[in-house]
């Protein structure tokens, strides 16, 4: 299927259908990641966990075992919020993560998790195993058509980071 995109006037105008697609699209992703830190808000209320948040806690699982530097959480790919730093601060506060002084540029600090921040991990990996579990039971996913799924996601991926990267 080609996707036809006439000229009116100067500009290019995508067929309606992709545009109405892509903007469905769009919402779904920013529904998915609000959901996705309910659930796992949820998760941590049942177990009463209360002093660490949703947002935090997923940072935890994505950085796992690595030590990085604040800057790297974003470029990485770990975390995707504007707030890193008072998130980082929270953290070490409540004896989730260490940090400490890079030795070659003292500026950076660079973090990893502790024996807390690793038990939390742990808590998030197994909520995504259970629904790892529970969607193949379930049917809620074909293997190939989750594949493709993660395929497209990564080209869409790649094209905004070319967007931000070399403004067309």
């Amino acid at each position: 299927m080609s996707i036809q995109t006439p000229i009116v006037g100067e500009k290019v105008v995508p067929e309606a259908d992709f545009l109405a697609s892509y903007l469905e699209q769009l919402a779904l992703i920013e529904r998915l990641h609000r959901l996705l830190l309910d659930v796992i808000k949820d998760e941590f209320e049942r177990l009463g966990l209360l002093d660490i948040n949703a947002v935090q806690a997923l940072l935890l699982f994505n950085v796992g075992e690595n030590e990085v530097t604040a800057g790297e959480l974003k470029t990485r790919g770990y975390y995707q919020g504007s707030n890193v730093s008072y998130n980082l601060k929270k953290l070490v506060e409540a004896g989730y993560m260490h940090h400490q002084r890079c030795e070659i540029d003292r500026r950076a600090v660079r973090v990893r998790l502790t024996q807390r921040g690793r038990e939390i991990r742990s808590v998030v990996a197994d909520l995504f195993r259970r629904h790892a579990e529970t969607m193949l039971s379930r049917g809620i996913f074909e293997g190939a058509t989750l594949e493709e799924v993660n395929a497209d996601l990564r080209r869409l991926e790649r094209f905004w980071t070319e967007q931000i990267r070399y403004i067309y």
